[in-house]
């Protein structure tokens, strides 16, 4: 008898505590719950983040999507397997997991060069399309820990960033796994090996490669992947939450699975970010097609593009300054355009995520290098312009775009955007004029929402500029010498009305 009563005791306290804890937490997942959240100032302070692409596909040096394209019988990634590794059947995606060994890989080296380009956070793929986690994983046994490099890279990245002084994000692009990596699954359709089944289809890398259970082959999020499938999704990322504790989260969708679960999964992880990490920042891609979406219950992220006017909160670019993973074939953009693309998104009230393909050895090449240490050399001199501003009220002036992946820049002295912290406006012009005037029209004396100018200043120049207050707007004569090497801040006291 009293050994029922103490179960019950125990029970109705385990029912408070639960209770208790339940009221704690804020956030619950649904829509009107999750609009509660407000992305922080440490993230809208930033302004530059660092990003990355590593797993076994780096080995081939074809790009992070080789773990499906290998597969693919119709495109030049099949046929360099067959001629480096053989057919799928006998080397598929899982052969590349022992030949990744990250052997030269020294997260401090690269983390001081990050922050030493100017980058306030780094975000490193935690687990691509490819289903294999990057970091000590209880649900998922292919893990970088137990095979591969047999390393916790996540929790070495996230050591080495915390100690460099920068914010810790992962990104996370596993709900696509299930029907992205199914082509392991399939066989050719033609050729000497018609209908010889892939690795996959063969039953092996269990776990790795996903059942075949008459999902389709789309590279696209599954709408309808079953509850088997959602809820171990969400145990990993959950896990990478709790042991990782990272400031900033990313989906490479939208809120997964729109389907029958109507993104109830994807909403309890992001809820559940939310209760962990008070000042945590939650991205996801304006993707109904992969997912829910719905304003306000995250922020919102483009890939390799940006919003055309400013935006009311905050917002971010991923993008690369050539492939995501390490890629042979693919040129890399300079750094004059990764300038540009910043300053440009920043006017907006953006932030960039800027991905360096890594190779698969843990090392960067000589021109990612060079690339970030000239990013570097920039922040130095016009950070002021960049870090903890805010838009003003035009985010520029100029009619030339960004095409999308560009190599070099087209902006010209013409394009100008602006930014503003405290009792200053920062112009930035976006090349060199050389001997001509720059000319800014929206600072002309007739517009009534600026009042006297009181100085202007070029950044990194150390004289006293020429410049005047003219009825068509603010005029400035550049000095002969660069203070740089790309975009030119002016620095204008421009009290408040």
């Amino acid at each position: 008898m009293m050994r029922n009563r103490m179960k019950i005791l125990a029970l109705l306290a385990g029912m408070f505590w639960i209770g208790i804890a339940q009221a704690e937490e804020k956030f619950q997942p649904t829509v009107e719950s999750l609009r509660q959240y407000e992305c922080p100032e440490w993230f809208r302070d930033a302004k530059f983040g660092i990003y990355l692409h590593w797993g076994a596909y780096s080995v081939a040096e074809q790009g992070e999507w080789y773990a499906r394209k290998l597969y693919d019988e119709t495109i030049p990634e099949y046929k360099h397997h067959l001629e480096h590794y053989g057919h799928p059947s006998e080397h598929g995606y899982k052969d590349f997991i022992p030949m990744w060994k990250a052997e030269n890989f020294d997260p401090d080296a690269l983390l001081a060069l990050f922050k030493k380009a100017g980058a306030k956070y780094f975000c490193p793929c935690a687990v691509h399309h490819d289903n294999f986690d990057l970091w000590n994983s209880k649900y998922h046994e292919w893990n970088a820990v137990d095979m591969g490099p047999k390393k916790d890279l996540i929790g070495m990245w996230r050591e080495a960033t915390l100690k460099a002084g920068l914010r810790f994000g992962v990104t996370t692009h596993l709900s696509r796994s299930y029907s992205w990596l199914n082509v392991a699954n399939g066989a050719d359709t033609q050729g000497p090996k018609q209908g010889v089944p892939y690795d996959g289809a063969q039953g092996k890398a269990k776990g790795l490669y996903p059942p075949n259970d008459g999902q389709s082959t789309h590279p696209r999020a599954p709408l309808d992947a079953p509850k088997s499938w959602r809820d171990h999704w969400a145990r990993r990322v959950k896990q990478l939450i709790d042991d990782y504790q990272p400031d900033h989260l990313y989906f490479d969708c939208a809120v997964p699975f729109r389907g029958e679960d109507q993104g109830r999964t994807g909403m309890d992880v992001i809820a559940h970010f939310y209760n962990q990490r008070s000042d945590g920042v939650m991205c996801v891609k304006e993707r109904p097609w992969q997912g829910l979406y719905a304003d306000g219950i995250t922020t919102l992220d483009y890939e390799r593009g940006k919003a055309s006017h400013i935006l009311a909160k905050p917002w971010q670019t991923d993008d690369s300054i050539g492939s995501w993973g390490y890629n042979e074939n693919t040129p890399y953009t300079t750094a004059d355009a990764v300038v540009d693309k910043i300053i440009d998104i920043v006017s907006k009230n953006g932030n960039m995520l800027l991905n360096i393909p890594i190779r698969a050895d843990g090392t960067l090449d000589e021109t990612a290098t060079g690339i970030l240490e000239d990013l570097g050399e920039w922040f130095d001199v016009n950070g002021e312009g960049i870090y903890a501003t805010r838009p003003w009220y035009m985010y520029g002036e100029g009619k030339t775009e960004m095409p999308h992946k560009t190599i070099e820049s087209p902006f010209t002295f013409k394009d100008i955007r602006y930014t503003t912290k405290g009792e200053y406006l920062y112009a930035f012009v976006l090349d060199w004029p050389g001997k001509r005037t720059v000319e800014m029209q929206f600072l002309a004396p007739g517009n009534h929402r600026i009042g006297e100018i009181k100085s202007v200043e070029l950044l990194g120049h150390d004289e006293p500029i020429q410049w005047e207050h003219h009825p068509d707007g603010l005029r400035v004569v550049f000095p002969q010498k660069k203070p740089c090497d790309f975009a030119y801040c002016l620095k204008i006291h421009l009290p408040r009305k």
